[in-house]
């Protein structure tokens, strides 16, 4: 007697990932919606997300907790909050890698960005996603910051003084759940020919997403521990060069 074919559900059929696999289908994934964008938006966001290592790094090592609050400061034109839906899809259908860690599904994500530019990319490209992105074109200095689980600060504190860093990450703070996590790239000031090389490099995608150049305030990394310590945040490095000329580290601050 033969034996009856199995019928086999979605997510059955859908095989596991590997890493790899899985961090080219989210790449593919978060970048199509900025096609309708704009030429510039879509290959921007196929250029940062696919070679900045930061955006895999913090699915790699479960730096967003699930159905986070997230304040992106320095949002540009959204590609966290892109993401962020690619892996609600990816999640859905079965398809998270067993290598990674647990996924950041169902976040509710703020970006807060200067530029109105960037802001009006990152609204013609994600803002109708079904993790409803909200976007807030402001100063970061000035601008409210809601309650939330993680802020994620990627290359923009350098460009104000540093008593204004030091405000900012003094609002961050207060406006952390407990137990919340910053998540903040800098440039190693003490590793001076690297940090010359990312000041440069920051420089010229500055004026190629069509914004003015202006001063920057590094710090050593000592110093920008040093702050985050006072701050109440326990605090672990994670470098963020290998393999390139730069001297980026991205800091993970956790509240008690």
């Amino acid at each position: 007697m033969s034996t009856p074919p199995v019928v086999l559900g979605t997510a059955d059929r859908l095989s596991t990932p590997s890493a790899d696999e899985a961090w080219r289908e989210l790449h593919r994934t978060a970048c199509a919606p900025y096609r309708s964008a704009g030429r510039f938006a879509w290959h921007f966001a196929r250029g940062k997300l696919g070679r900045d290592p930061v955006f895999r790094g913090l699915l790699e090592r479960g730096d967003l907790p699930v159905r986070a609050r997230v304040v992106d400061i320095g949002c540009g034109q959204g590609l966290l909050a892109s993401l962020l839906a690619a892996i609600d899809g990816m999640q859905a259908r079965g398809r998270w890698p067993a290598a990674w860690p647990a996924a950041p599904a169902g976040a509710h994500y703020t970006g807060i960005e200067l530029m109105p530019r960037d802001v009006a990319r990152a609204e013609a490209a994600v803002g109708g996603l079904p993790n409803a992105p909200r976007f807030v074109c402001g100063d970061m200095c000035k601008v409210d910051l809601p309650a939330c689980d993680v802020v994620v600060i990627l290359d923009v504190l350098h460009y104000v003084d540093h008593p204004a860093q030091e405000g900012v990450l003094t609002r961050v703070r207060d406006a952390l759940a407990p137990h919340g996590r910053l998540l903040l790239r800098v440039g190693d000031a003490a590793s001076k020919r690297g940090f010359a090389v990312s000041q440069w490099v920051d420089r010229v995608v500055t004026l190629v997403r069509g914004h003015r150049v202006p001063p920057t305030f590094g710090r050593p990394l000592a110093d920008w521990v040093g702050l985050l310590e006072r701050l109440g945040f326990k605090v672990r490095s994670v470098p963020m060069s290998q393999g390139t000329p730069f001297a980026n580290v991205l800091l993970v601050g956790d509240l008690s």
